[in-house]
């Protein structure tokens, strides 16, 4: 996107990839939650407040709490009154409790059912059918008070309009009742756990009943309970793809690495995954002021436009009401000046407006999509918001996130790089794709290495459990190698115990290695009983340590010819949007490494260089098998699919073309430069069909600018986004005149998921978060399920269209004996009870025949 900046689009690109916007508090004290009053948890005057009603991350660099990943841990200790090894005393955390509240999120607002209700007994037509009743109680009191022998039609008509606005009300409202029921019982109520150090006792307390300052141990498979500063870790790393996007997990350290909270490696967000180590950390920051609160916060506090069908429904109801009272009225003088007797007059009048208004249209509509909706859920589609079903069938714009959505949400070995060739591995969920030799002398070695250096392994009870989907305690590239190696080679673990592991380097950000070293009995060498070195990492940096590579079954000299053919490989598999590794192995010499050796990680006692390079892997977090052909589908249709990811670009890119966002042989402005040979800078961005826009640069852009890259480029990538950001795109789809549906799992596409025309969440791998702010959630986390829920809305629409048309069609001929009664003096032959019986019983029942 270096062209749009120097072109047409003026864009100022910034480093800062990561910015959390917060919004101020959602509960007022006049608010409700559930129907009861609510006031937002106080939070610690001294540190909280200002915090939490921040507007944007510069603000929040003003704030004392900014500056707790870059204080001393004394000071830090001494701040919440904690110690690193007895933590709080238990009357400190009592304290804490009692004044900031539990550490959970304030629910969400909620409207209370009595409205829900009062807004179907008193909307949309129903206004003019109180109206009518209204009116027939005058009439019937000002008849009892005028004459002797008072005729009960009056009073009747009123009692048979309250009971029809009444009857389709409560109908109304069960269908909508019965779909909320469904999405509770549907949340996750399994509580969380924590183990709190407090004093002195290691205690396992539920995450709700942390406080500030308490010290937490993590260790691989937790779930972070809160935002921590960390004081202790080993080897721990972190997944931060429900906040970030990323899928990669992130090393967290004691060491304060960036002068942005939200970048350092010494902070742990609230709702991410230890996925390696151990760690121990002072909690900072509870429920809504944690990062995931204030997202969470953001999502709550945006206010979703109407649907497209309830948009229509409202001009539709409002059209027909005011032509109905205006003719009404009409009538009503005319009826007068022709000598009709008031009372006459009036009930004219309600039957003209009964006749004019469809009583049956609300109650058919909500038919419509209460079954249509019941097909969805069959089809894996859970829908929470009725209306939800039409708007999804006039979406026009889908704006994906990426990890978990359109791709499978781990890592899995795409490519492997030995005997100077690529070879493509299976990336399927079922494994029915390519087969390569896994026989070579090349591919043996690779493997070994692998298998060896890696310290990832299967969770136990999961022997039912196919390979690719077993859970894991290791980091994501890891237990992609450790699959890759099951299904080649079978029982790693044997493969482990008989070249038992004696020292181990592990990998760290300096050094970009990982080293291990293991006792062999090596068939092929006479003297037995060898150590074999084994390491992987960087393969540049692994490159660098090697004097040999091994090719073809035999080992030669590395030169200039093998570091072309690398750099060559490296270059092309790095362009496919993959992590990269190298490896390399050297058998140790008996005569100087004898059995029992002891070796020396602190200060290596054994070579790191003069080794043999064997080969590459590389990795991906692949498409899921549907997507290709549903974001073909969505393109047939009409749809633009834009993906939204907070990944690198290269593998966004790499990802959007495999997936057919980006199809082929359309091309950014940085391919048109390559194919064409001249600077970025000379390309005209509107050449380019595709774009792939890096989130820097949506900081400082004008909302006209990026409608202008919405409306010229038919297909999009935005990578590296942020959630503020992620929203910000949403509203430019929505003023260029789209119908937005966004579609993600994390707590960072719950802002997006709120503002859209549509939010889908994932049901397997969406947070409680993501869930709670979708319209719709997919039970199977499957993309291409959306394409089924399009067809039904387009389905939906077709049919209430006709249903509309049949209504009003069979509302004329119920006017004109009004018409003629009053023109020609012709005597009535239907009264306002009996349209009313027309109406509820014959067209309702019509109209869902016709449409089902």
């Amino acid at each position: 996107m270096a062209s749009l900046a120097s072109k047409d689009y003026d864009l100022h690109g910034r480093t800062d990839s990561y910015r959390v916007a917060t919004v101020p508090s959602q509960f007022d004290d006049n608010k409700t939650v559930d129907g009861k009053p609510k006031t937002r948890r106080k939070a610690p005057s001294s540190i909280s407040t200002k915090y939490s009603h921040a507007e944007n991350l510069d603000e929040l660099k003003q704030d004392p709490y900014l500056d707790y990943h870059k204080v001393p841990l004394d000071e830090l200790y001494q701040r919440f009154g904690t110690h690193p090894g007895t933590g709080l005393t238990h009357a400190k955390a009592r304290e804490n409790l009692e004044r900031d509240g539990p550490n959970t999120l304030t629910p969400p607002i909620t409207t209370p059912e009595w409205i829900k209700f009062a807004k179907q007994i008193f909307g949309g037509f129903s206004v003019l059918l109180w109206c009518g009743a209204l009116l027939c109680f005058l009439a019937h009191t000002a008849e009892t008070s005028t004459t002797e022998d008072p005729n009960d039609d009056y009073f009747y008509l009123g009692v048979v309009l309250v009971a029809v606005v009444i009857i389709t009300g409560i109908f109304s409202y069960y269908q909508q009742a019965k779909s909320s029921a469904i999405v509770d019982s549907f949340r996750n109520l399994v509580p969380q756990f924590a183990v709190v150090i407090r004093q002195g006792e290691s205690l396992t307390l539920r995450a709700e009943d942390l406080t500030l300052g308490d010290i937490v141990e993590l260790k691989f498979g937790d779930r972070i309970p809160a935002d921590l500063r960390i004081i202790e870790s080993h080897s721990f790393k972190v997944d931060n793809s429900s906040l970030t996007g990323e899928s990669e997990p992130q090393s967290r350290t004691p060491e304060f690495t960036h002068d942005d909270p939200l970048e350092t490696k010494n902070f742990a967000f609230s709702s991410t995954h230890a996925v390696e180590g151990t760690a121990k950390g002072v909690v900072i920051a509870c429920g809504d002021n944690t990062v995931m609160g204030r997202i969470a916060g953001l999502a709550s506090s945006l206010d979703s436009r109407p649907t497209p069908i309830a948009r229509e429904i409202i001009r539709f109801v409002n059209l027909v009401n005011i032509t109905a009272i205006i003719i009404g009225l009409l009538l009503f003088i005319i009826a007068l000046m022709m000598g009709c007797y008031w009372l006459d007059a009036i009930i004219f009048m309600i039957g003209f407006l009964v006749a004019a208004v469809p009583e049956g249209l609300l109650a058919t509509v909500t038919v419509c999509l209460t079954l249509t909706a019941k097909r969805m859920a069959s089809k894996n589609c859970l829908v929470k918001n009725l209306e939800a079903v039409e708007t999804l069938g006039s979406t026009s714009i889908i704006c994906s996130d990426k990890t978990g959505t359109l791709t499978q949400n781990r890592m899995t070995v795409a490519h492997m790089w030995f005997d100077n060739q690529i070879i493509e591995a299976d990336t399927t969920e079922d494994q029915s794709g390519v087969q390569y030799d896994r026989s070579s002398p090349g591919f043996r070695a690779l493997a070994r290495i692998a298998t060896l250096c890696n310290r990832a392994e299967f969770k136990a009870g999961q022997d039912g459990v196919p390979i690719l989907k077993k859970e894991v305690n290791g980091d994501a590239s890891e237990s992609a190698l450790l699959k890759c190696m099951t299904l080649a080679l079978g029982d790693v673990m044997s493969i482990r115990r008989r070249n038992r592991k004696v020292c181990e380097i592990p990998f760290n950000s300096t050094n970009k290695y990982q080293v291990s070293i293991h006792e062999t009995e090596d068939p092929s060498d006479s003297r037995h009983s060898r150590y074999l070195l084994v390491m992987k990492g960087a393969p540049e940096r692994v490159l660098d340590r090697c004097s040999t590579i091994f090719i073809g079954g035999k080992e030669k000299v590395l030169d200039e010819e093998m570091r072309e053919a690398f750099n060559n490989a490296y270059l092309e598999l790095g362009g496919l949007g993959e992590r990269v590794l190298g490896f390399c192995d050297m058998l140790l010499p008996l005569d100087r490494f004898p059995k029992n050796f002891l070796f020396d990680v602190d200060e290596p006692n054994f070579p790191l260089s003069g080794m043999r390079f064997v080969g590459l892997m590389s990795m991906i977090d692949p498409p899921r098998a549907a997507v290709p052909d549903a974001v073909a589908k969505c393109r047939s249709a009409g749809i633009k699919v834009i993906m939204v990811t907070g990944d690198h670009p290269i593998t966004a890119k790499a990802i959007a073309k495999s997936v057919g966002i980006i199809s082929e042989g359309n091309e950014t402005v940085e391919d048109i430069s390559q194919r064409l040979n001249i600077p970025i800078s000379e390309v005209n961005p509107k050449d380019a069909s595709a774009a792939v826009v890096h989130g820097s640069e949506l900081l400082d852009l004008p909302p006209e600018v990026l409608d202008e890259i919405l409306r010229y480029h038919k297909e999009i990538v935005f990578a590296r986004t942020s959630p503020q950001q992620k929203l910000t795109i949403v509203e430019g789809c929505q003023r260029i005149g789209g119908v937005v549906a966004v579609t993600g799992d994390g707590v960072n596409d719950s802002p997006a998921l709120k503002k859209g025309d549509i939010g889908v969440a994932m049901g397997i791998s969406g947070s409680d978060v993501s869930k709670e702010a979708a319209d719709m959630i997919l039970l199977d986390d499957n993309f291409a399920s959306i394409v089924t829920g399009i067809e039904e809305g387009r389905l939906v629409f077709d049919n209430l269209k006709k249903s509309i048309t049949y209504t009003l069609s069979s509302n004329v001929p119920q006017l004109l004996p009004f018409i003629a009664f009053i023109m020609l003096s012709i005597p009535l032959p239907i009264g306002a009870i009996a349209i009313l019986c027309i109406d509820l019983g014959t067209d309702m029942v019509s109209i869902n025949i016709y449409c089902f």
